[in-house]
């Protein structure tokens, strides 16, 4: 049950409802982690510059959902996990690849590194050794890849927290952690 109530964009701040409407005409639904953000539009309006931004990164659509299976995985969010494995398939991922990106790992070697980096980002906290870092440029992440990674973990962290918090209601297929 949640613990935070989805809003709709009859029951949001004056501030947030259009982009309620806006993310529901973009998806064909209005996602309850979007809903429950709107609680905080500051947060809700950050989240979507954020993630906007990033789509126009050097990461594609299939790396980004690498890097959010791996999060999720780490975090044991299972509303992240049902809601990217979804928008994975679209990005046109397989469910092998979606399973080697909740491992933490892909089946080449660029998105091996990035999904590894992704997951042990948000297992360790950030904290990464001299040593692993080496291993993550020779395996084709520079220093730009590495700041972007860092920015798309910390995005998805954030909605693996508010899910965690709010007991948000899965609202996509389930997939279990």
């Amino acid at each position: 049950m949640n613990t935070l109530t989805p809003l709709t964009p009859r029951t949001a701040p004056a501030a947030v409802a259009p982009t309620l409407e806006a993310v529901s005409r973009k998806f064909g639904m209005l996602p309850n982690v979007i809903a429950t953000m709107a609680h905080a539009p500051a947060a809700l309006n950050g989240y979507l510059a954020l993630s906007e931004t990033l789509a126009g990164g050097r990461l594609d659509g299939r790396q980004r959902e690498i890097v959010a299976l791996a999060v999720a995985q780490a975090n044991a969010c299972d509303y992240c996990l049902a809601a990217h494995t979804l928008m994975g398939r679209g990005a046109g991922l397989s469910e092998g690849d979606i399973q080697l990106a909740r491992r933490g790992s892909a089946a080449s070697e660029l998105d091996a590194a990035i999904a590894r980096y992704a997951r042990d980002l948000a297992q360790h906290r950030g904290r990464l050794s001299p040593g692993e870092l080496a291993a993550l440029r020779r395996d084709g992440l520079d220093d730009g890849l590495l700041v972007e990674i860092v920015a798309h973990v910390a995005l998805n962290q954030l909605t693996n927290f508010l899910n965690h918090v709010a007991a948000t209601e899965v609202d996509f297929p389930p997939v279990g952690v």
